[in-house]
């Protein structure tokens, strides 16, 4: 009986431990997507002839505010 609830609480501790190592992972995978979704927004815009610089940082704004992050560039190119 003892082995099997250790080997129960093991299994559980395991599970923990995976999610909790899983999760740096999948915030870094959303941000590397939303960063590239980010810059083929921008690049869409410049088809449009508006000329903003397509810079990592521009499209990491932009992949993380999303929509406000486009207004966001948008205004700072105006300026």
């Amino acid at each position: 009986m003892d082995i099997i609830a250790g080997i129960a609480v093991g299994i559980v501790v395991f599970a923990i431990l995976g999610k909790l190592i899983a999760l740096p992972f999948r915030i870094l995978w959303k941000l590397i997507t939303n960063s590239i979704v980010g810059a083929i927004i921008l690049w869409v815009i410049n088809l449009f002839g508006v000329g903003i610089e397509i810079t990592f940082l521009k499209a990491l704004i932009v992949g993380i505010l999303g929509i406000p992050g486009v207004i966001l560039v948008l205004l700072a190119h105006m300026m």
